[in-house]
């Protein structure tokens, strides 16, 4: 068993826990980073993992007791469906290995905070997703951020909004359980990237609709399939950040018009940000007094998810600290759980606690570089 402390050299061993829809996308990107290396794929369905094994060169594959008694897996990466977060996460750690997951974190946060003091206890480090905010679009709009070229942040509007994943999904039901929904499932986008923009979450004032109560598979094997729905549909926010900078937000699944927008105003301009739901551009400011945009530079990785696996992987290699943290995870879950509680309640909910942002990226780091030796 790995001793599950920081440390060693070569390649980290990683182990794909769930192989879902957005494990390929892992399993391909993962692939092309030196610093480390998929040992391992497990599923409840073994035939699945097997599968998704052979697709991607992956050695071994079974299920989740199996793999996490392989000596050579160091991290589990964890994309199982969010109720299964807190526990797939926490046999990972008493296995003593290093956890990087989906999101959210967990479903609740007294959940991820019971997980985070256990990792620490251990010697182990969590990560998880959204890692879209160490792409080259946000870090480069964090850069011209802090280079001042919208002047004093002011606010920011974000907007989310389609007809929901059972359009496309082959099993969609999941987005529309406890830990999904809009909020939770499209949010931790949202919400980690105006965390790194403009720091902690102080409070939050939110209402939330449910427009129907069962949707129907519309694509794939259960195509015809009707499901219930047990959360909030659409969700609209008021952030207001420590810094003092205010947001508000839409995240919805009600929608027949498909929108995107993030946009971030300041005291000279108005910053167009790209869907932070991906790692590229365009990166767009409006000055103020102008009619036209102009596009910025957009410079960084666009190779998918999985930069914040490698950034911490580097972490359990040399030490420090990796930016996709179990902290921020926490912090974005607390944020929207807050929102969930402000729309139950009609009331303005306060957040006790804060995080340090993550450091941006230095424009020239590269996942795939060998580092590790």
């Amino acid at each position: 068993m790995s001793s599950g402390v920081t440390g060693g050299t070569g390649p980290v061993g990683v182990a794909v826990v769930g192989a879902g829809v957005i494990s390929a996308e892992y399993l391909r990107t993962l692939s092309g980073f030196p610093d480390v290396q998929v040992v391992a794929v497990a599923d409840l369905d073994e035939r699945r993992a097997a599968a998704a094994a052979r697709t991607h060169g992956v050695p071994v594959s079974g299920g989740l007791d199996a793999v996490l008694a392989l000596p050579e897996v160091e991290l589990i990466v964890n994309l199982t469906v969010p109720a299964a977060h807190a526990q797939v996460a926490t046999a990972a750690l008493r296995a003593g290995k290093h956890v990087y997951g989906e999101k959210p974190i967990t479903l609740a946060p007294a959940e991820a905070e019971k997980l985070l003091a256990e990792a620490s206890e251990r010697g182990l480090l969590v990560g998880n997703a959204p890692d879209t905010f160490l792409g080259a679009g946000l870090q480069s709009a964090l850069r011209a951020v802090t280079a001042g070229h919208i002047g004093v942040p002011v606010a920011a509007t974000t907007v989310t909004q389609g007809l929901g994943p059972e359009a496309w999904h082959p099993d969609p039901a999941f987005f529309y359980q406890p830990g999904a929904g809009p909020l939770f499932d499209l949010g931790p986008y949202y919400l980690t990237s105006l965390v790194a923009l403009f720091g902690s979450v102080s409070q939050v004032a939110a209402t939330a609709a449910r427009a129907r109560v069962e949707r129907t598979v519309a694509s794939g094997p259960k195509a015809g399939q009707v499901f219930p729905v047990d959360v909030p549909t659409h969700v609209s926010a008021l952030i207001e950040f420590a810094s003092g900078v205010r947001a508000d937000s839409t995240f919805s699944f009600d929608s027949a018009l498909p929108r995107i927008r993030f946009e971030v105003t300041g005291t000279e301009a108005t910053l167009a940000v790209p869907d932070p739901n991906t790692f590229g551009g365009p990166l767009k400011v409006l000055p103020s007094g102008d009619d036209a945009w102009r596009e910025l530079p957009v410079r960084g990785r666009t190779d998918g998810r999985g930069l914040g696996v490698v950034d911490m992987a580097r972490a359990v290699r040399g030490g420090g600290a990796h930016r996709a943290s179990g902290a921020l995870a926490l912090h974005v879950l607390q944020s929207m759980t807050a929102i969930a509680d402000s729309a139950a309640h009609s009331r303005f909910t306060p957040l006790a606690t804060q995080v340090v942002p993550p450091r941006p990226l230095p424009e020239e780091w590269d996942p795939r570089e060998a580092t590790l030796g």
